[in-house]
């Protein structure tokens, strides 16, 4: 951790500090994507969702109401924990590669569906207004080493999570019913609140970490938040 702490110093290239952004960004998105996927053993190919939930929360409520994106990630992750229990509900009753089909299609519908709506910008996307160097805003004209240590904390935050869930009763769960849940259950485990929190989770931090990014690019659009290639990268 103190080497990467101190990498950014070392660096002159903005480009070689934007793809170290991007790495701790999908680093921590894995993490948040093991958390159903890895330990659960539920695999989903629609996190995009969640990751554009969370990107165009953040984003509408800084453009509109003007509140500090740091307060979007909070909102746009608990929108994004919400929509992940009202998908599981049904879709937690499929097993196998019809869960992963399931995923896949939901996410694509909600690609198509923000490509229409006019309120969230259609395909012309949304630009963030720039208000100035600013750590309340999260905003920041040239430096890039502000968005480099929240990208770290989020990657870091992530990882401590599952450690943390990996040696505790929850992460036991998650494995049980992964390996076999017919034995779960006959152990005593609630097979689907415990997938249902698993779901809520991994997509609460899936939002936080599209808000982050809607704030590094400045500029959101459907095809770049919620593309089916941004679930495969996770």
């Amino acid at each position: 951790m103190g080497v990467l702490v101190l990498l950014p110093h070392a660096i002159s290239s903005v480009t070689i500090l934007n793809i170290l952004i991007l790495t701790l960004l999908y680093a921590g998105l894995s993490q948040a994507w093991n958390i159903l996927g890895g330990y659960c053993g539920q695999i989903s190919l629609g996190n995009a969702l969640y990751f554009g939930i969370g990107a165009y929360t953040s984003t509408l409520l800084l453009t509109h109401l003007g509140a500090s994106p740091w307060f979007g990630m909070v909102v746009g992750g608990t929108i994004a924990a919400g929509l992940a229990l009202l998908i599981g509900w049904p879709l937690f009753r499929l097993k196998g590669h019809y869960f992963v089909i399931a995923t896949i299609v939901i996410a694509e519908g909600a690609l198509l569906l923000f490509q229409s709506w006019p309120w969230v910008g259609g395909t012309l996307g949304i630009y963030i207004p720039f208000l100035g160097d600013s750590w309340t805003m999260l905003q920041f004209q040239t430096a890039k080493l502000p968005f480099y240590y929240v990208a770290l904390g989020y990657a870091a935050l992530l990882w401590l999570v599952t450690y943390t869930v990996d040696g505790g009763k929850l992460g036991h769960y998650w494995r049980a019913i992964k390996d076999n849940p017919e034995a779960a259950q006959s152990l005593g485990v609630k097979i689907f609140p415990t997938k249902m929190q698993a779901a809520a989770l991994s997509a609460f931090f899936t939002g936080v970490g599209g808000a982050f990014y809607a704030q590094f690019v400045s500029y959101i659009d459907p095809e770049s938040v919620m593309n089916f290639q941004i679930s495969l990268l996770m």
